[in-house]
Order: structure tokens, then C-alpha cells, then sequence
């Protein structure tokens, strides 16, 4: 349920609004808007009818109405706003575009420093790189571990740029934490639900890729894993499910980014890279992607990909990165005038 509060409602109205809240059992989350605050009541068994009129009634509260969705507080009946995902000196969402870049693995350090210097010289907002590798095969390379992380760490040094790397398991975060600026959940632990519980509770921001079946309500239901363990710090990352088409190595669904721009506060990213498996694909993807209203992309760029251990086939080069940044500024520029702000839209969200 979502309390609404009016304007001018005092710190003491807020509490018995809570107090109440916690006294039947239930979880609080807070958002503080333009025209107040908005509290989203929580629990297993949901809230009563008796106590929803009960909630209604206290002073200072304008509404109390129940959810219309499973996901609560990634819902835009919960937070209107756009969510501005801060990363050192990057900024993700809220208009902004953002140029995720780096290797599939890192193999070494030169491999490693070329790639990051590049993508940093061609405007990239963060360094991707991967030091734990969930490969299909048992046989395929793992990663290079902790001593990827610390290469990672060494090439934010050099280049200013914030990186990103994916954890695979709750025993991970500590450590990958202790070197990444945003931690990412891969598509195949979009339901690893422990995973999600730890991540939530460092409170650093997170990219959560969308599962190869999964479909845009389980993925928000996902992400509300982590922002109900109190991490509001949230990305949502499209990168192709799985379909019965063969030609591409997924189905790069973009459908998607106007659906979650009007259901969901989080910010997208999109993943041509992986959605397509293939080099000469991932820029009309890109193009497509940011021209739909993502927030930005994602991809894999590689100095030598006819020679890299994981992901080859779909690596961009150095310079063929360079020539795709600078045409994206030029499409997100031109389009960000088109998309209206879904919050504002007026029309009932579209059933996902």
C-alpha cells in the first residue's frame, strides 16, 4: 500500500504514520517527493482493508491506496521521478547518456590498459571489464579472479574512468565491492535471490541484467530484491532473451525500454553487445537502443578480437568504439527532445 502524504505534514505525523505501520508487522520505505512524501506499507499478507481505512484516516495523510503491481518500490506508483544513479563523477539516468566500455575478460594488463585508455579517450563513462566469467562450458576461461579485480582497480587509476564488474555469488561481494564502483548481476543470476539480498544491503549502486527468459515483471520483481534491502542505487540493463529466432545470439528486446520508461523509475541500459552476438550488429543496436530512450549502452571492445579468449566475434575495436561514441552523442541529442516524461504521460501504465 502507498501512503501519500500531504505537503505540510509534520515529522510527528510521519512517525505515527509509521508506528502504526510497524506495530501490524509491516515494512516502511520512504520517498520524499515534489508534493511529499510517500510511504510504501510492506508485508508478506499485504494490508487489510480495516487498517488501509485506518492509515487514511491518521492526520496529514492526503491518500492511502493500495498497489496495483507486485513490484512496489520500483514502481512509478511509488517514486515518479527518474532515479539519477551516481557513480564517482558519472551520473547515470536522468537525460544523461552513458557509455559503458571495456574487454569481455581481462586477459592481462596491457590487453586491459589499451582497451581502458581507448575507451576513455572517446568519452566512455565507465571501464567494463570481467574478472569473474560464468561461461557456459566448464572448459571455457573462468576469469582471471582477484587478480582481475586488482588490474581493474589499476586502470580506474590511470583513467579516471569508474568500472563495473559482475559478481556471481553472495561469498564475492565483500571482495568485488572492495574494488568495483558498480557491481553487476549477470542474466543468468537475475533469480539468484540470495545474490540479490547481498548486493541490496552494501548500498553501492548495481546493474541488474535481465534474465534470458525473463519476462519484464519478473525482472522488476528482481529488482525489487534489492531495493527492499534498503539499496535504492539501481540499473536495469536489456540485453536480449532468448527467442526461437537463430540468425542473432539473442532477441534484443526494445520493446522493453518504453515499457519500463513508463513503469519503472530505474534507469536502462542496453546490452547490443551480448543481445546480438555479432560485430557488425552492435552499432545499428546501439543506435536503436538510445533512439528507443535508453539511458545508454553497454558493449565489448576488444584491441585484437579475432584474438580474444571470450566474446571475440561480437568485440568492437578500439576505433570502431570511438566513431560509435561520438554518433551516439549525436542521436541521444537529437532524440531526448521526443521522449516525454512518462510520469507525466497521463495514460494508465501498459500491463507488462
Amino acid at each position: 500500500m502507498f501512503v501519500r502524504m500531504i505537503k505540510a505534514a509534520t515529522a510527528e505525523q510521519l512517525g505515527a504514520v509509521r508506528e502504526r505501520a510497524v506495530a501490524a508487522g509491516l515494512a516502511v520505505y520512504e520517498e520524499q517527493g515534489a508534493t511529499g512524501s510517500t510511504l510504501a506499507i510492506l508485508g508478506p499478507s499485504g494490508v487489510s482493508a480495516t487498517l488501509e481505512q485506518e492509515f487514511a484516516a491518521l492526520p496529514g495523510v492526503a491518500s492511502a491506496k493500495r498497489a496495483t503491481r507486485p513490484y512496489r518500490l520500483a514502481s512509478r506508483e511509488f517514486r515518479d521521478a527518474p532515479t539519477v544513479v551516481k557513480v564517482r563523477d558519472a551520473v547515470i539516468g536522468g537525460g544523461s547518456l552513458t557509455l559503458m566500455a571495456g574487454p569481455c575478460s581481462i586477459e592481462s594488463r596491457d590487453q586491459l590498459f589499451e582497451v581502458a585508455q581507448g575507451v576513455a579517450d572517446a568519452g566512455a563513462t565507465l571501464l567494463r571489464g570481467g574478472a569473474f566469467k560464468p561461461r557456459t562450458s566448464p572448459y571455457a576461461f573462468q576469469g582471471l579472479g582477484l587478480d582481475g579485480l586488482r588490474l581493474l582497480a589499476e586502470a580506474r587509476e590511470r583513467t579516471g574512468l569508474p568500472i563495473i564488474t559482475e559478481v556471481m555469488e553472495p561469498a564475492q561481494v565483500d571482495m568485488v565491492a572492495e574494488f568495483a564502483d558498480v557491481l553487476q548481476i549477470g542474466t543468468r543470476n537475475m533469480q539468484n535471490f540470495s545474490l540479490l539480498n547481498a548486493v541490496g544491503r552494501t548500498r553501492m549502486p548495481v546493474m541488474l541484467k535481465r534474465g534470458l527468459s525473463g519476462t519484464i515483471e519478473e525482472w522488476l520483481l528482481a529488482a525489487e530484491y534489492i531495493l527492499a534491502a534498503g539499496n535504492t542505487q539501481l540499473i536495469l540493463c536489456e540485453r536480449g532473451i532468448r527467442t526461437f529466432e537463430t540468425a542473432a545470439r539473442n532477441t534484443l528486446d526494445l520493446n522493453a525500454v518504453p515499457i519500463l520508461r513508463r513503469l519503472t523509475h530505474l534507469p536502462v541500459i542496453v546490452d547490443p553487445s551480448h543481445a546480438t552476438g555479432k560485430r557488425w550488429m552492435v552499432a545499428p543496436m546501439s543506435y536503436a537502443g538510445v533512439a528507443a530512450g535508453a539511458d545508454g549502452i553497454m558493449v565489448e571492445v576488444h584491441p585484437k578480437p579475432e584474438e580474444a579468449w571470450s566474446d571475440g566475434e561480437q568485440s568492437l575495436t578500439i576505433p570502431m568504439f570511438q566513431r560509435l561514441a561520438g554518433e551516439l552523442r549525436s542521436i541521444h541529442t537529437l532524440v531526448t527532445p521526443l521522449h516525454d516524461d512518462p510520469g507525466a504521460a497521463g495514460a494508465s501504465p501498459t500491463k507488462s
